[in-house]
């Protein structure tokens, strides 16, 4: 829809809900991309796939606090807002949403009872960061409400994520279609991340070691015993230099629960998590795709 050269900028709830209504009224399909902003391709290869295959794109640019477990982690994480925009700019990007927290949670009325994961939210990325899927939960639930978007459009690298957004959305009831866009990874095979940009030159150097690893295990995969692959992930680290592995884990992808056999599971996925450095560094990989 976007025929100009510039984006639309907005901060407010009332602005933009006012703005959305008159979309909606047109009966235009509406595609919605949430990011924390420090916007890379794999951001921008999203936004474009919603550009395709909806009518109207928006976009928000808001660094949740909520999510976040490590208020460290929260204050590092990478922010250049003028840069965001000129990339929106060229993707066609129609409307940006840019709230501040005072705009999303006026006198902390995020909080509101946690709807029942089954677990999902307290697996891989719920164990290591507690209270992170509420977070998720929290500013998503009012998003959809705010946007009111046809379709909502996330990347695979946060796959849990994804996960925990569709059980969000069956269960709030949003006539939301849910897209999932695969992983977009540097020629090197590193997963595209906003984190990448806080490793040292060292660091990053060595990050690509868990897509090597990951395409490793997908080889293998089948035949090899899924205790073994594990156990042949931990040795890969051991003895390097400030890089850890914090988890390896060969789940059911529907579920996420653990799997000892690979009859266990139809669509079986490995995910990974570990620290370059300071900066915590996710992948994952389908296995028998």
């Amino acid at each position: 829809m976007n025929t100009s050269n510039r984006v639309l900028v907005i901060r407010s709830i009332d602005k933009v809900t006012e703005f959305l209504t008159g979309i909606r009224r047109t009966g235009a399909t509406i595609g919605f991309v949430p990011t924390m902003g420090a916007l890379h391709e794999g951001h921008l290869s999203i936004i474009r796939q919603a550009r395709e295959e909806t009518d109207f794109v928006a976009v928000s640019i808001f660094v949740n606090p909520v999510q976040f477990n490590n208020k460290k982690d929260l204050e590092k994480y990478p922010r250049n807002l003028d840069l965001d925009l000129a990339l929106l700019t060229l993707t066609r990007c129609d409307l940006v949403f840019i709230p501040d927290e005072q705009e999303m949670y006026p006198d902390n009325k995020h909080l509101k009872e946690q709807l029942d994961f089954d677990g999902l939210d307290q697996v891989l990325e719920g164990k290591y960061r507690p209270g992170h899927f509420f977070g998720v939960v929290a500013v998503l639930r009012k998003l959809f409400s705010i946007i009111q978007p046809t379709h909502a459009y996330f990347g695979q690298k946060d796959y849990q994520q994804f996960l925990v957004v569709k059980r969000l959305i069956q269960a709030e009831a949003f006539s939301i279609q849910l897209v999932m866009h695969p992983i977009i990874r540097e020629t090197d095979g590193l997963a595209m991340s906003s984190r990448n940009a806080l490793l040292t030159p060292e660091m990053r150097q060595k990050a690509p070691m868990i897509y090597q690893i990951l395409q490793i295990l997908r080889d293998k995969a089948g035949n090899t015993e899924v205790k073994e692959m594990k156990m042949w992930v931990r040795k890969c680290f051991i003895g390097l230099p400030r890089i850890k592995l914090e988890y390896v884990a060969i789940v059911d992808a529907e579920t996420l629960k653990p799997i000892r056999n690979w009859s266990d599971s139809k669509r079986p996925m490995v995910c990974i998590a570990a620290y370059f450095g300071k900066v915590r560094l996710i992948d994952n990989v389908f296995l028998f795709s």
